[in-house]
């Protein structure tokens, strides 16, 4: 069992910064991969960026270059900080890890965190 602690969201204007954090209850070492999706209202969740514990990295089209993932494994956190928001980022965030043991696959969520962009 993995447990996710999310930072909390807020409230950015448009072209502002944040950074939200994901604290694992179990070491890096341990989880496969750990990302970060979104649900916009009456939309579905998508997947916003996803980084391997080899350290690969894996964004949507719609965050290249503005949103970056990270890691910190003495800390067992991801991190994504969001540069340039859009109104169109406005969603709830969710961390997400993929774990495997005895060759079955396991995926664990956050309780999400609301983050509201103003135009």
């Amino acid at each position: 069992q993995v447990q996710l602690v999310e930072s909390e969201g807020g409230l950015v204007q448009y072209g502002g910064s944040l950074r939200l954090s994901c604290a694992a209850s179990v070491s890096m070492s341990n989880i496969n991969s750990m990302g970060w999706y979104r649900q916009a209202p009456g939309k579905e969740r998508e997947l916003v960026a996803v980084i391997t514990s080899s350290g690969s990295t894996n964004y949507a089209d719609s965050v290249k270059g503005r949103f970056t993932i990270s890691r910190d494994n003495a800390k067992n956190t991801v991190y994504l900080q969001m540069n340039s928001l859009k109104p169109e980022d406005t969603a709830v965030y969710y961390c997400n890890a993929r774990t495997t043991t005895l060759s079955r696959e396991y995926e664990f969520w956050g309780q999400g965190t609301q983050v509201t962009v103003s135009s």
